[in-house]
């Protein structure tokens, strides 16, 4: 982790602009990849979670796993893990075994992170999303580990993040 910790944004206006974001993150993805995903109920959590499914080439519906805690579906190269852990304590998040899915062949996507804070590994990208006044969306991007460091610096130098 770097001596200072730097958060990137990215402006969503609309579904598209959001959808757009899901596609960047898409092109750097590699086995073991974990995105943190925060904000308040409304944020706009489960509808990123839609754009970067159909960007990894997730044909099938994907809707918040709130009842079933995670779901699994095949993407074009990777196993895309999509989990909600707005329901469940620490205690029972620790019995589920995340580590498998956490340093596994697939990417995981965590909805509602901070509830096992403890839990995530030290390298992840953390996205928290802010619902502002007028609709829009604002994402932070704040990357744990060089790997997730270089995707932001990336897609700063393309001109994609703030």
């Amino acid at each position: 982790m770097s001596a200072q910790q730097v958060t990137y944004t990215f402006e969503s206006r609309k579904e598209a602009d959001t959808d757009r974001l899901g596609q960047l993150l898409s092109g750097y993805l590699q086995p073991g990849t974990v995105i943190t995903l925060d904000g308040d109920l409304g944020a706009g959590k489960t509808r990123f979670s839609q754009g970067f499914a159909r960007a990894i080439g997730i044909a099938e519906h994907v809707n918040s796993p709130t009842f079933t805690i995670i779901k699994e579906y095949e993407g074009d190269h990777l196993p895309f893990y999509h989990m909600d852990m707005y329901r469940i304590s620490q205690e029972e998040a620790d019995e589920l075994g995340l580590e498998d899915y956490f340093y596994g062949t697939g990417v995981s996507l965590i909805e509602w992170s901070s509830l096992i804070a403890d839990l995530l590994p030290p390298d992840r990208l953390a996205i928290t999303i802010s619902l502002m006044e007028d609709q829009s969306r604002v994402f932070h991007l704040t990357p744990y580990g060089l790997p997730y460091e270089i995707w932001c610096l990336q897609m700063k130098e393309n001109g994609h993040l703030q």
